[in-house]
C-alpha cells in the first residue's frame, strides 16, 4: 500500500496537500486542472521533489529518505527516456546494469521483455528506427525488467495517436493485471481515465483528494474540473 501521510509540497507561491492510500494493485488516475500539481506530486513520490513535510510510506516503510533509484519504483515520462546513441537492448539493459555488464541470462531477460511488449528481435535497433509507440513499449519493457511495485506515469503516450494510445493503455493494463504493479497515472483526458483506472485523484485547488471510483466521479465531477473540461461529462 501506497500512504501519502499529511503530505505537502511548497514552491514559491504554490502549495499541495495530500493525505490519503492506494491500495497495492491498484490503478489511478490522477486528473485536475493544468499547473495544479498532479506531476509535482507523482515527482514527490519518485524522489524529485523534496516535501515540506509529511510522509510517503510504502508498505508501512518510510521512504521519504531514499535516493530515487533506491526507491520501489519506476516512472515514465513523455519521452521515454531512451538513450539515442544506445540499441534497445543497451537501453533495457540499463535498468538491469548501469555499467552493461550483461550475463546471458541479463540478456534472455531483455528479449523476454521484449517479446512481452510485442517488440521480439527488436534489440539491435537505435531509437531513432523506431516508431514512436515503438519507443513507448521499450519504455514498458524497461519497467518490466526493473520489476519494481509501483508504476508512476507521467503522460508517457500523450504525443501518440488515439488508436495507438488506447493500445498502450491496454497494454499497461495488461502488465499491471500480470505482475500486480500498482499504477498512478497523469493524465489531462479522462478518457484515459475511464479506459485504465478504476479509482481517480482530483488535483486543484491545492489539494490532491483521495481516490474516487473513476466512472462515479467523472459522471458528476466537482465544480473545477467542470471548468477545466468545459462541462463535459464523460460517463
Amino acid at each position: 500500500m501506497l500512504r501519502l501521510e499529511a503530505l505537502t509540497l511548497v514552491q514559491d507561491d504554490f502549495r499541495l496537500s495530500a493525505d490519503f492510500s492506494i491500495a497495492a494493485g491498484a490503478r489511478v488516475a490522477v486528473i485536475g486542472p493544468s499547473g495544479a500539481g498532479k506531476s509535482s506530486l507523482l515527482s514527490a513520490i519518485a524522489g524529485f521533489y523534496a516535501p515540506a513535510s509529511g510522509r510517503i510510506l510504502w508498505e508501512g516503510r518510510d521512504i521519504g529518505g531514499l535516493a530515487p533509484g533506491a526507491r520501489p519504483l519506476s516512472m515514465l515520462f513523455q519521452d521515454g527516456n531512451l538513450f539515442p546513441h544506445l540499441t534497445v537492448t543497451e537501453n533495457l539493459g540499463l535498468g538491469i546494469s548501469p555499467d552493461l555488464r550483461l550475463t546471458a541470462t541479463d540478456r534472455e531477460s531483455i528479449s523476454e521483455a521484449l517479446a512481452r511488449v510485442g517488440l521480439a528481435g527488436f534489440g539491435p535497433r537505435r531509437p531513432a528506427q523506431l516508431s514512436g509507440g515503438e519507443q513507448s513499449r521499450v519504455a514498458l519493457a524497461r519497467v518490466l525488467l526493473r520489476a519494481r511495485p509501483l508504476l508512476l506515469l507521467d503522460e508517457p503516450f500523450a504525443a501518440l495517436g488515439p488508436a495507438l494510445k488506447e493500445q498502450m493503455l491496454d497494454l499497461v493494463a495488461e502488465l499491471c493485471a500480470a505482475t500486480g504493479i500498482t499504477l498512478l497515472m497523469v493524465t489531462h483526458d479522462p478518457q484515459d481515465a475511464l479506459r485504465l483506472c478504476p479509482q481517480t485523484v482530483l488535483v486543484a485547488e491545492g489539494m490532491a483528494r483521495p481516490p474516487e471510483e473513476t466512472g462515479r466521479f467523472l459522471a458528476d465531477p466537482p465544480e473545477v474540473l467542470q471548468r477545466y473540461l468545459g462541462g463535459r461529462r464523460f460517463v
